[in-house]
């Protein structure tokens, strides 16, 4: 049951963010084992010019980036899914967009199952009721 935050940099590009969100969704369940049916998205699109790398904005450098934030539930994957997931994510999205920088992000948010739920629910809960 992740959520996914993802930021693209660039100006909206409906085919760029189907294809993303499906590469992701993918990974997910192939990678980290997450269920599909579960599974939340949200894009936002970040103008070049509001993104910056070293203090430099991607319109005056040039480029493409990414922010992926996805929350998990803590203690569900291993460290080498997760190492795995990072090289994958960044692998996929780069064969998007073949100018991708190097420093583009995935941060993977172990949340405590107490804490982290979604209908009401904690996976704390789903976890002692399964």
């Amino acid at each position: 049951m992740p959520h996914i935050v993802l930021q693209l940099s660039g100006e909206r590009d409906a085919d760029l963010m189907q294809k993303s969100v499906q590469v992701i969704q993918d990974l997910t369940a192939e990678v980290l084992g997450k269920e599909r049916g579960v599974t939340a998205a949200t894009v936002q699109f970040i103008p070049a010019d509001q993104w910056f790398i070293a203090g430099k904005a991607l319109s005056e450098t040039g480029g493409s980036a990414f922010h992926l934030d996805i929350s998990i539930t803590d203690e569900t994957n291993t460290k080498a899914q997760k190492a795995r997931y990072l090289r994958e994510i960044y692998q996929a999205l780069a064969a998007l967009r073949g100018d991708l920088h190097q420093e583009s992000y995935v941060h993977l948010i172990d949340a405590r199952a107490a804490a982290y739920g979604y209908g009401g629910v904690t996976q704390e809960w789903r976890h002692q009721h399964a």
